[in-house]
């Protein structure tokens, strides 16, 4: 059985893109490093103790790690899209010829 191949010709963009979820799970864990030397550069409390002044701060500084995790990469992705560039793509479709 003969085959005939159609040769499709697209111009596409493409560009680097960054990975938001990377982004944002690095913005959290520096949130909760930060929390965590918060918690112990802070004076003991009587109120508190030092897993609820941590439990606090690990939700400030992780909610304020994420936002700034998706800033940046925000701000990679227009810079990448900058840099995209426009090139032709071919797709192929192969299908059975009747005879």
């Amino acid at each position: 059985m003969p085959l005939e191949t159609e040769v499709a010709r697209d111009t596409v963009t493409v560009r680097r893109a960054p990975k938001y979820s990377r982004f944002l799970t690095l913005g959290a864990l520096l949130g909760a490093v930060v929390a965590l030397i918060l918690t112990v550069a802070f004076p003991d409390n009587d109120e508190f103790d030092k897993g609820q002044v941590f439990g606090f701060l690990l939700l400030a500084c992780a909610t304020v790690g994420v936002a700034l995790g998706a800033v940046v990469a925000l701000l990679i992705d227009r810079a990448s899209a900058r840099r995209a560039k426009a090139v032709t793509a071919e797709h192929e479709t192969i299908h059975p010829v009747d005879e």
